[in-house]
């Protein structure tokens, strides 16, 4: 019976010798999973704000620090663009109409300050049924405006190239209150630093089209302005 109990002993000790460590590898992997789940829900701090000071369509001067407290969407752009700044500008208005928020802004930068003077700008933004107060036309100095784009990573074309210089990238940049560029992961999980104001054909967002019917970035977008809003 002594043999009998021993043996006993022995295989419960044996079985606990398995059974802990495969619990600690369980929770292990629990925990990873929950670090994952959090992580690819969260959103990246890309920098900082840059500083600017341009004037707007009221003719008064903005600066990056009017806009702390708000969350606000930055994209370069010129008034008399033909293709995919009225697309932009669209998907904009339909942000502004989703989120309807009086702390939720846009900065829209003109990239041809010569012919988008604060009166024309004012009149862009009738002309597109420009609603929230919150939502600046910026204009001002060209150079510095190249520099300001250099700075927030989102191209421009060069001014002194007269084939490039009213050439801009589709990309806009998420603020959030604090005057942090934010973003979220893409599948890979990695950050993505800025979303695409773009149309496209295909509702991965693979191949931009003027007037395509996925803008999947415009959707994701508001998902994030919410977040920061909250």
């Amino acid at each position: 019976m002594k043999n009998m109990s021993k043996n006993k002993m022995a295989e419960n000790s044996a079985k606990k010798k398995i059974v802990v460590p495969i619990a600690i590898i369980a929770l292990l992997f629990l925990g990873i999973g929950f670090g994952m789940s959090y992580f690819k829900s969260s959103l990246y701090s890309v920098m900082k704000v840059p500083d600017f000071e341009l004037t707007n369509q009221d003719n008064k001067k903005m600066t990056n620090k009017d806009m702390l407290g708000k969350v606000y969407l930055v994209e370069f752009f010129f008034s008399k663009c033909p293709t995919i700044c009225p697309v932009m500008n669209s998907n904009m208005r339909a942000i502004e109409d989703e989120i309807n928020n009086p702390d939720f802004g846009i900065i829209s930068i003109s990239i041809d300050p010569e012919n988008d003077t604060p009166e024309l700008l004012k009149s862009h933004a009738q002309r597109i049924g420009v609603q929230s107060p919150n939502w600046h036309f910026l204009t001002g100095d060209r150079a510095y405006i190249g520099h300001l784009a250099d700075q927030f990573d989102i191209y421009v074309g060069d001014k002194e190239d007269e084939s490039e210089n009213l050439n801009h990238s589709g990309m806009i940049a998420l603020v959030d209150k604090e005057g942090t560029i934010r973003c979220r992961y893409n599948k890979e999980n990695m950050p993505i630093l800025y979303y695409s104001g773009l149309n496209y054909e295909d509702a991965e967002g693979k191949i931009p089209k003027l007037n395509g019917k996925f803008h999947p970035d415009r959707e994701i977008l508001i998902q994030d302005i919410k977040k920061l809003l909250k």
